[in-house]
């Protein structure tokens, strides 16, 4: 298997490259659960986490990923740099490659950004996407997927069979375009539940179907996906208030009682508890919302671990080293 050399976008991995992240990153939490946390497979590499909108989850799991695999990170956050004096993206990356960057982790609030750096060639070796714009999210899909086989699919196998829905602001979510795309690839039947304001002109051509009314087949998910309003995204109302759309879209004590038997509850974060999800249902038995942010650490490695250094070294043997 070959995998590329850049992670801009769901569409750079197929099914295979897909399973391969999921099952390294299995392989790594398991090595993560033994007294060596640690591999050195990235010592003496730097990887850049290039930061232009704010993240607390992304930034610090790709860090903790970096530094679990022995690499030097260089954390560059656009406040309080030279981009906020005007500095364009193509100097930042070439001073960040004068420095040594082997691998750039970017998130920016405009689309396509992470794309135009790969392309530009400003930086030689690979660059992750870490969600830019209202395009992409692609290791947030990952840790998804991983979080859902782990809890729904034990034998490993892909996602055949799963029901999926995806509830919210799917118009502004970059997280809710690579599930879609990733979820479809493995297997999954997704469904997406939103107002029509919050859906993306033709979204009838995605692979996933489309229903306004969260009651109308809720039981009938093995997971639910529930995302936040994307309010600074938003230059005007999608809807009456925040209220009506909990009312008609939020996840709640009766709603969640309604689930089938062992169906989860999911989230990217941040959470509006209150709005798309109520504190019952998000801190309930069903929520694997911690999980994710857990193995969104493995994922991440496995990502870096892929791209920097392919896929013929024993992880059971670094682990000895």
């Amino acid at each position: 298997m070959k995998f590329p050399r850049h992670l801009l976008s769901i569409g750079d991995l197929n099914q295979e490259s897909a399973l391969a992240v999921l099952d390294t990153a299995k392989e790594l939490a398991r090595i993560s659960d033994g007294q060596i946390k640690k591999l050195p497979t990235l010592r003496g590499r730097t990887v850049v986490n290039l930061f232009f909108e704010d993240s607390t989850r992304t930034r610090i799991s790709f860090e903790t990923a970096a530094k679990r695999l022995s690499a030097d990170v260089i954390n560059f956050a656009a406040k309080g740099s030279s981009v906020s004096k005007g500095e364009s993206l193509k100097d930042t990356a070439l001073t960040l490659q004068a420095m040594g960057a082997d691998a750039v982790v970017i998130r920016h609030h405009a689309s396509g950004a992470p794309q135009r750096l790969a392309d530009a060639g400003w930086i030689a070796g690979p660059v992750i996407n870490a969600g830019d714009g209202t395009h992409e999210h692609p290791t947030q899909a990952l840790l998804d997927a991983f979080t859902i086989r782990q809890h729904l699919k034990r034998d490993n196998a892909n996602l055949d069979g799963l029901k999926i829905a995806i509830i919210g602001d799917i118009l502004h979510s970059r997280v809710a375009r690579s599930n879609i795309f990733l979820l479809s690839m493995l297997g999954a039947s997704v469904t997406v539940i939103a107002p029509p304001t919050l859906l993306p002109v033709g979204i009838e051509s995605w692979p996933c179907s489309v229903s306004f009314r969260l009651e109308d087949s809720i039981e009938e998910f093995d997971a639910i996906m529930t995302l936040r309003i994307q309010r600074e995204r938003m230059e005007e109302a999608f809807f009456p208030s925040e209220r009506e759309y909990s009312r008609y879209y939020g996840l709640n004590g009766d709603r969640l009682a309604q689930l089938k038997d062992g169906a989860i509850v999911l989230h990217p974060g941040p959470m509006n508890r209150g709005v798309e999800i109520d504190a019952k249902s998000a801190d309930s038995v069903r929520s694997v919302i911690v999980d994710q942010v857990t193995n969104g650490v493995f994922i991440r490695m496995a990502v870096l671990y892929l791209l920097l250094s392919g896929t013929s070294i024993n992880l059971s043997e670094e682990a000895k080293a």
